[in-house]
């Protein structure tokens, strides 16, 4: 029996240091393929994972985040089950966000999210970017060496979003002090623990909840204003609570996944101090950089549908009521799709096409945002370090490097990166 017939991907924790073999090993078995534990169909093929998708007739994002943990007191049967999820997706954790929502319910709630990211807002907010790069890197780069996480990326990440989303500078640092990363949700081996339960951004709703009441009381000429006052298309005004959760999903959400994606990219730089010079002679490779990074490194390890009704997906059939689990860091490495895909290769024609941010009416709204986080960032960094390395005391030496990853099944990211360099 071959392993990936016998490792659960949820307890596993071999996959949390290395799930590329397991996922190379999938693919090879099918790019579609019933798995042995949950009753789990796992997709590892790029087009059939961009198939699922964009099909939001055959599958619900009901349990985009907690996938086969998502469980109904009734039972799922026969060919259609539609109505079965429309009449108890209340029942499920983070059912309130839209992160689980179907259309028309997703894009109703989707369109408050993109009146925030607006071209000009980030604009507004790239410019904030800057300032708060170099507010960051000057509480560090002095000492010539970070645990680059704590110190830059989590706290630069956090109040990027906060700034988005037109929270008050004075309040920054409760923010700072209140929030940070959680490797809770979806902890390898926690099994139904391992999901939300409950809304675990119930506390940041109540911060939020104050500022959207208090714009609607009193409206001023800011952020908070904007998206307090914010319609649904069809005019009507949404509830604060609708209001609260699109901006309290975004505050985790996008910290969350460029927190990540710019440790991943520290890392790489660290481990290439050629390419630190290229990046630094060429500032306008970042953002390929950048892509190809998302590309090899996705934050975002799995994510869920649950089929609506009996279906097929890349000739295999896919019964109504299975829990599809979408693994997109094995499909930004199908060969089909991409040359030598474990290589990182800055120069990839195709590099932009990854799906690190999902495809589709559910694709990352903040997918645009991330990708200006990372550019501001490396040229900050690149421009005020010289001979970024990694720290031998923590990670040992070059041909026996230790890294720690957070133990979660839906996410991918260092726990730690601790780096020495020579400031500028």
């Amino acid at each position: 029996m071959s392993d990936w017939q016998t490792i659960d991907f949820f307890t596993d924790q071999s996959l949390v240091d290395d799930p590329y073999p397991y996922f190379d090993e999938l693919r090879s078995a099918g790019p579609v393929l019933a798995l042995p534990h949950l009753g789990v169909v796992a997709v590892t093929g790029y087009d059939e994972a961009c198939a699922v998708y964009r099909d939001t007739d055959s599958f619900s994002s009901c349990n985009a985040v907690v996938g086969p943990f998502a469980t109904f007191t009734v039972p799922l049967e026969g060919d259609d089950v539609s109505d079965v999820i429309a009449r108890h997706r209340h029942e499920l954790p983070m059912h309130e966000h839209m992160v689980t929502m179907d259309p028309p319910d997703h894009t109703r709630e989707r369109a408050l999210v993109m009146r925030l990211l607006t071209p000009r807002r980030l604009q507004d907010n790239e410019a904030f970017m800057w300032r708060l790069a170099d507010t960051q890197l000057d509480e560090f780069v002095p000492q010539g060496r970070c645990e680059f996480i704590s110190a830059y990326a989590q706290p630069f990440a956090m109040l990027v979003v906060a700034d988005v989303l037109g929270v008050p500078e004075a309040d920054h640092q409760r923010f700072r002090e209140g929030f940070g990363l959680s490797g809770t949700v979806g902890k390898v081996g926690a099994g139904q623990a391992g999901n939300p339960g409950e809304n675990p951004l119930a506390w940041l709703d109540e911060w939020f909840a104050e500022y959207i009441e208090d714009r609607r009381r009193s409206p001023r000429q800011d952020v908070l204003t904007h998206l307090a006052l914010a319609t649904y298309p069809d005019g009507s005004t949404p509830e604060v609570g609708s209001v609260v959760r699109t901006a309290t999903f975004l505050f985790a959400a996008g910290q969350e996944t460029t927190a990540r994606l710019l440790a991943s990219a520290l890392r790489h730089l660290a481990e290439h101090p050629a390419l630190q010079d290229d990046l630094r002679a060429h500032p306008d490779r970042i953002p390929a950089f950048l892509d190809e990074m998302l590309r090899v490194e996705s934050p975002v390890k799995a994510d869920f549908r649950l089929a609506r009704r009996s279906t097929t997906v890349g000739g295999v059939d896919i019964p109504a009521g299975t829990p599809v689990m979408l693994l997109n860091g094995a499909a930004n490495r199908d060969p089909r799709r991409f040359e030598c895909p474990a290589h990182f290769d800055l120069d990839r024609d195709n590099v932009g096409s990854h799906i690190a941010f999902g495809r589709g009416v559910h694709s990352c709204p903040g997918g645009p945002l991330a990708r200006v986080e990372g550019r501001v960032s490396l040229e900050r960094i690149l421009d005020r370090t010289r001979d970024i390395r990694l720290s031998e005391q923590h990670h040992g030496p070059p041909d026996a490097r230790r890294f720690r990853y957070e133990p979660t099944w839906i996410l991918r990211g260092l726990t730690q990166l601790h780096l020495e360099f020579d400031a500028v």
